[in-house]
């Protein structure tokens, strides 16, 4: 778990005591990547992103996939933490990297500018075949629903000590919790869990529930697309590119869910 303590004056009323408090730990994380021969290998930072220490290579490999650099597992020769806040991950000698490319993507990406369907169209561009692909129709039953956002709150130990991290968990079609993550990012988070599938071959998730402990945004929708997710449950609620980008790939996406209720966008 990691958590910093800090000293503190708590207020109540017209009265204080000092004390003690428990803060989330946020670090900045650069992930670099490795590419080329093996003789003349190049490295090029390809981002510094605000983080929770914890599981920085799944972090580091979800981040390449979910941005569409990496496809699968065998494009990653290695990944490595080279201090506490720098992961190095080296690309297949024979993998195709063209830095201009990834450089205008990211500029796009991160840009306010960009929204609606030019979006959605550069993510469709993005998201594999494979993960394209609709199976065969399944159901979740409303029970299974309801019974999410408890298990993942019990699966939030950092939260439960600081407040301030979000968190998101896979779950099978019966409601059984597979993986979660929690990060000071919701994107983070989503990364860690997508990097630990791909890192272990699992990717598509098409059979699998996502939750997240907030709202539901167009980037985290784009990310579960990515992943061949077909079913994202939120305790917040979703943005209307999200609803867009749900309806596009077949994503059922469930709101609000919390207090007993939800809604099916």
């Amino acid at each position: 778990m990691h958590t910093k303590s800090v000293q503190i004056r708590k207020y109540k009323g017209d009265t204080f005591q000092d004390t003690t408090d428990l803060l989330a730990v946020e670090e900045p994380l650069e992930i670099r990547v490795e590419y080329g021969p093996l003789k003349h290998r190049k490295s090029k930072n390809i981002s510094i992103t605000m983080r929770t220490p914890g599981s920085d290579e799944d972090l580091a490999v979800g981040f390449l996939f979910t941005e569409g650099v990496v496809r699968q597992p065998d494009d990653v020769f290695s990944v490595k933490g080279w201090d506490d806040n720098l992961v190095m991950v080296s690309l297949q000698p024979d993998f195709s990297f063209d830095v201009q490319k990834l450089e205008r993507h990211f500029y796009t990406s991160s840009s306010c500018g960009v929204c609606g369907k030019g979006s959605l169209e550069a993510v469709k561009t993005t998201v594999s075949a494979e993960c394209q692909l609709l199976e065969a129709p399944w159901e979740i039953r409303p029970e299974v629903i309801y019974s999410l956002p408890e298990k993942l709150r019990r699966a939030q130990e950092t939260f439960d000590a600081t407040g301030g991290l979000h968190a998101c968990a896979l779950f099978d079609s019966e409601g059984n919790l597979l993986a979660s993550r929690e990060d000071v990012g919701r994107h983070n988070a989503l990364d860690k869990l997508i990097g630990h599938y791909l890192r272990n071959a699992q990717i598509p998730l098409n059979q699998h529930i996502l939750m997240l402990s907030g709202r539901a945004s167009f980037e985290l929708l784009q990310k579960a697309a990515m992943a061949g997710i077909r079913c994202v449950c939120a305790v917040g609620a979703p943005s209307s590119l999200a609803v867009e980008t749900a309806k596009e790939f077949g994503i059922v996406l469930v709101g609000f869910l919390r207090e007993g209720r939800f809604n099916v966008y």
